[in-house]
């Protein structure tokens, strides 16, 4: 029997890689799931509540380790971790793949590795799609955070004493996050506009009641790669963008960014400049903050003010839900490893050329294997 283990976070990650739920369901496919102690505290999910679902509970990581098959992890485990496991174990994480120097050592252990970050945008992998269940959450967190610290109302309010004006919303870049964002910014009742340089995204904006702001050229037209993700466009471009930025900015209460791009440093969107042209009192959330941020004056990690404009600059905000982003997460790998396994006779088979396999494995037998991680004739 094929033995799982999963075992605690560091102090600055609440979230696990198992739920109630889905402990239930990996024993329906065979295997056995072995939490260390406390792991799942901090999203509310207690020892009794997976114990009751069948889960052994490990006293300690070493004992929920020792042996294992497959490791489970938010984070990228220690190379210590992962030579606890069985020679040749799996682990599946959010490796934060493009480290290299950090995930050679984690390669040299022999394990298979596989990076949720990679799992290929296709119809049948959706439901193992980490990184958009977990931008959902912080898109939605964005603007809940923003509108704490605004210290204004968002919706327009009509009263007797006269009326409370919406609060401008800004939202720049729309994928799963910047979506998200504007979902949550119109039900707060915000006045919301939006920009990416994808042109698919202007309908996506458009559906949701919110203004959409880019410069629509010929250039524009062709800024989206097959796999979904955004280009990086000529400086021309980006010449032309900023400016109309710029001239939309000075108006917004609420910025919200959401610009990245796998393996490169965070797109810069708001200069030190705009940040100073805004009403004090604005509020921007960076949520590019862990790749360098979107805005020139981001701190990583903290809040800075600039010119009376709060600037947030948050490292994990999905991690700040917890409970949700855990389950949701625990879900993206319950859907992955189940590719692992023969349902009707409940065995571990592995069909390496499965493309969502292939997709996420970026290190076995000692080697980092994945395409995008080495050169192509290595590969």
């Amino acid at each position: 029997m094929v033995t799982i283990a999963v075992t605690a976070e560091g102090p600055d990650e609440p979230r696990v890689a198992v739920s109630p739920e889905t402990v239930k369901k990996l024993l329906a496919l065979g295997a056995k799931v072995r939490v260390q102690s406390g792991a799942g505290l901090r999203s509310r999910f207690s020892d009794d509540t997976l114990k009751a679902q069948g889960a052994e509970i490990a006293a300690s990581a070493a004992e929920a380790l020792a042996g294992a098959d497959i490791l489970l992890k938010v984070r990228r485990p220690s190379s210590d971790e992962v030579k606890q496991l069985k020679p040749g174990a799996f682990v599946a994480a959010l490796l934060d793949p493009f480290d290299k120097a950090a995930l050679e050592p984690l390669a040299g252990t022999g394990a298979s590795l596989f990076s949720m970050e990679f799992v290929p945008r296709i119809s049948r992998a959706q439901s193992m799609d980490v990184l958009s269940s977990q931008a959902n959450l912080a898109g939605y967190k964005a603007v809940v955070d923003a509108a704490s610290l605004f210290g204004q109302a968002l919706p327009m309010m009509m009263t007797a004493a006269g009326t409370v004006p919406a609060a401008k919303t800004f939202i720049m870049g729309v994928g799963v996050a910047g979506l998200q964002a504007i979902a949550t910014a119109r039900r707060l009742g915000a006045v919301v506009s939006a920009t990416d340089v994808r042109p698919a995204t202007k309908e996506q904006v458009q559906s949701l009641g919110a203004k959409f702001v880019a410069v629509e050229d010929e250039e524009f037209k062709q800024a989206q790669t097959a796999a979904g993700y955004a280009k990086p466009m000529s400086p021309e471009y980006q010449a032309k963008q900023a400016e109309l930025v710029a001239n939309h900015i000075k108006a917004q209460d609420i910025v919200i960014t959401t610009a990245l791009i796998p393996g490169r440093p965070a797109p810069r969107l708001i200069t030190r400049a705009m940040v100073e042209s805004m009403k004090p009192g604005s509020v921007i959330v960076d949520l590019a903050a862990e790749r360098g941020g979107n805005c020139e004056a981001t701190v990583p990690g903290q809040t800075v003010e600039v010119g009376g404009v709060k600037i947030v600059g948050p490292l994990n905000l999905a991690g700040t839900v917890p409970v949700n982003a855990s389950s949701l997460y625990a879900k993206n790998l319950y859907a992955f490893l189940e590719l692992f396994f023969d349902k009707k006779d409940k065995s571990f088979k592995v069909n390496w050329d499965d493309e969502i396999i292939k997709g996420t494995l970026v290190a076995k037998d000692g080697r980092i294997v994945h395409p995008n991680l080495v050169p192509q004739s290595a590969a």
